[in-house]
């Protein structure tokens, strides 16, 4: 495992200790000594399988398979891996750049990449997919696509975890070097403009967050393209994390209304996802996505007068939980990944896509490779 933040900590450790025999935790790696003395301890990982060096855990004796959970780009890191011929579970972003995720899908090792967009595997998502698809349902043609993100602290979210003390231990020259690389393919995605809002906004809350509602619609509506984007807009003005609006169409003309809040002071995290057809709706609502085993709820109303119908399900199968275990089948059995570098790639067109679409309706010409996304 690479990295060992709020990630590692609220849910894929405690999940691999859970698991047992399924998944062994062999090697630790962070920029922090502490962390991975910690960690090391907790979940007993020997001393001499915890390093801050990753191609040093890469190069080590009996790595099956790698858990990427760093900040940023991991499109290095996945690199790193695949080169070695090692498969990797890659949680989002896969990558900052369109040109980081051409070079993953070049590799020999290309579909040895999961990438961690774990909502594709919740089964509510997947019952979603079925009603979607039975000509039987009476949805008929699909309107409109609807994705609203209520978006609390990620403090409140994770004070469940009691997280380790943030490290003060890190090198200063391995940060400043990161915090480089970070800039330079930011500018690679969006040219001089990414330093600004809209780098901001393209690293953060973008590819950062929003990827996982792009995941889900193309879960449940099996189209694999990326969104034409009309309108952004970003509000109150000023303030950071904003409101975000997006009015964007699928290649088809079916039109997707998305809203991500930022709500410093909102109860609890809260996800819906709503498809809108000329017979009926798919509507799924997802709960704070560190909280392990809450509910998923989907409901699928349809018909009209008196053949009005609705049909309601509730997924407690943890959704991390299922992602790890086809992680295991593509490590031990080479199962195709169900989200891949494809799907990344595609998600970075959508993102580069609003930055455009905002610089553009403030008359900037944006760079980079969003110029020609």
């Amino acid at each position: 495992m690479v990295g060992l933040g709020a990630v590692a900590q609220a849910v894929h450790l405690p999940l691999i200790a859970r698991l047992g025999g399924s998944i062994r935790l062999a090697a630790l790696c962070d920029l922090s000594p502490t962390l991975l003395r910690v960690m090391g301890e907790r979940y007993g990982v020997p001393p001499e399988a915890r390093t801050t060096d990753l191609a040093t855990m890469l190069d080590m004796e009996g790595i099956d398979g790698v858990v990427i959970l760093t900040s940023g780009s991991h499109g290095g890191a996945a690199q790193a891996a695949l080169d070695r011929g090692i498969p990797v579970l890659c949680e989002k972003p896969l990558a900052h750049t369109l040109a980081e995720a051409d070079r993953l899908a070049a590799s020999p090792a290309a579909d040895r990449l999961l990438l961690g967009y774990m909502k594709v595997f919740d089964p509510a998502v997947e019952e979603a997919r079925n009603g979607f698809l039975d000509p039987a349902s009476g949805l008929g043609d699909l309107r409109q696509i609807e994705v609203t993100v209520l978006h609390p602290t990620n403090e409140s979210q994770l004070a469940f975890a009691h997280l380790a003390p943030a490290p003060g231990d890190i090198d200063p020259e391995v940060m400043e070097r990161l915090h480089a690389e970070s800039a330079r393919l930011l500018a690679i995605a969006l040219g001089s403009d990414a330093g600004s809002e809209f780098g901001r906004l393209y690293g953060g809350i973008l590819v950062g967050s929003l990827v996982h509602e792009l995941a889900v619609i193309r879960a449940v509506t099996g189209d694999p393209g990326p969104l034409e984007i009309d309108h952004v807009d970003l509000f109150p003005e000023g303030a950071w994390p904003p409101s975000v609006t997006i009015a964007a169409r699928r290649s088809d003309g079916v039109r997707v209304a998305i809203g991500w809040h930022f709500l410093d002071h909102y109860p609890a995290y809260r996800e819906d996802v709503r498809f809108h057809h000329r017979g009926g709706s798919i509507e799924l609502t997802f709960p704070a996505p560190y909280r392990l085993h809450l509910p998923t709820k989907l409901v699928v109303s349809t018909g009209g007068d008196e053949r009005r119908s609705q049909f309601r399900f509730e997924a407690i199968d943890e959704a991390f939980e299922v992602q790890l275990m086809a992680f295991r089948d593509l490590v031990r059995d080479g199962v195709a990944p169900r989200t891949g570098i494809a799907d990344g790639r595609t998600d970075l067109v959508t993102c580069q896509r609003i930055v455009a679409r905002l610089a553009a309706d403030r008359g900037v010409a944006v760079g980079g490779e969003a110029g020609r996304a």
